[in-house]
């Protein structure tokens, strides 16, 4: 098999798992317009019953939005399947690790971050947040498809096994940012609503605001760690590697260090301080907004900056 026809491999895997994330966030989406809406469930295949006691029983319902809550993680797993066939391919394609340019990025970044929310899923039953991770995943991947590239060779500053520790760790924590955003985004939607007695059917569903708080908190624990390493540690050393610097006050970097900036601050004021609810919810939306002005605002203001692996 050629390289283009791995190119092309990897084209039709992506292509097609955009169309899965998009059926998964209208599930999803769906799931909050038909909460509680009773729907009729067959018997299971292998254990038919005789037709009296069947009607002694009476028909099993569920919530439509349970049905549609588990169609939508099923989908978003077999979105993340084709994600990983879309960038190994890639990847052999190009003859190098698939993040070297804002396409790539995109492409291993929505794989990253829906595989952490199916994880969560698994360990939490954390399926509230798929109408924000698989949200968010379409959106990079349509940002991703504005910006492609063919697969092929890259400047020489990119030949470092230190851009692949820091591409992979930079990633990693912002898919972290991003299931701590989504917890804070339904606590402020969940406490306000409790607040005014307003509760809706769907936002019964989701944990209390507390619960949500914690999600935050601790997701940001272990996001924070690796984002330093990442993005202060890592990538300074391929700075050096390339340019023969470790810092040069480059667009990237003086974002990089914001958004480390912003995140040391919620950790702080959450543990130090005794912070709680609705200002440390903001104050983690504020650092995951500077995250995203990292990755992709500098490139669309400064034209990518020398860290031309997301140009």
């Amino acid at each position: 098999m050629s390289l283009a026809d791995l190119a092309q491999i990897s084209n039709y895997a992506v292509a097609s798992a955009t169309g899965v994330v998009g059926l998964a966030f209208l599930a999803h989406l769906a799931e909050w317009g038909f909460a509680k809406a009773p729907v009729p469930v067959s018997v299971a295949a292998g254990q038919a019953e005789s037709a009296e006691s069947a009607e002694s029983a009476g028909p099993e319902r569920v919530d439509a939005s349970t049905v549609l809550s588990s169609i939508a993680v099923s989908l978003t797993g077999l979105s993340i399947a084709l994600l990983a066939v879309g960038s190994l391919t890639r990847g052999l394609a190009a003859e190098r690790v698939p993040w070297s340019n804002m396409y790539e990025f995109a492409l291993t970044g929505s794989l990253i971050a829906l595989t952490v929310y199916f994880v969560l899923v698994r360990i939490w039953d954390a399926a509230w947040l798929g109408i924000f991770v698989t949200g968010f995943a379409l959106v990079l991947l349509g940002i991703g498809f504005s910006v492609y590239v063919p697969a092929g060779p890259v400047v020489p500053a990119l030949h470092s096994y230190w851009l692949v520790i820091h591409v992979a760790a930079v990633m990693i924590a912002g898919a972290l940012f991003l299931v701590s955003a989504a917890a804070s985004v339904l606590f402020l939607l969940k406490s306000r609503a409790e607040e005014r007695n307003t509760v809706g059917t769907f936002l019964a569903r989701v944990p209390e605001p507390m619960v949500l708080d914690r999600v935050a908190f601790r997701v940001i624990a272990v996001a924070f760690p690796i984002w330093t390493f990442g993005a202060l540690i890592a990538g300074p050393i391929w700075a050096y590697d390339a340019w023969s610097r470790y810092w040069g006050w480059d667009p990237k970097e003086v974002w990089a260090l914001i958004t480390w900036i912003v995140y040391a601050g919620f950790l702080h004021a959450r543990v130090t301080a005794g912070w709680r609810g609705r200002r440390v919810a903001i104050l983690c939306l504020i650092g995951f907004a500077t995250f995203l002005f990292s990755f992709y605002g500098v490139n669309l203001l400064f034209g990518g900056s020398q860290h031309t692996y997301a140009k």
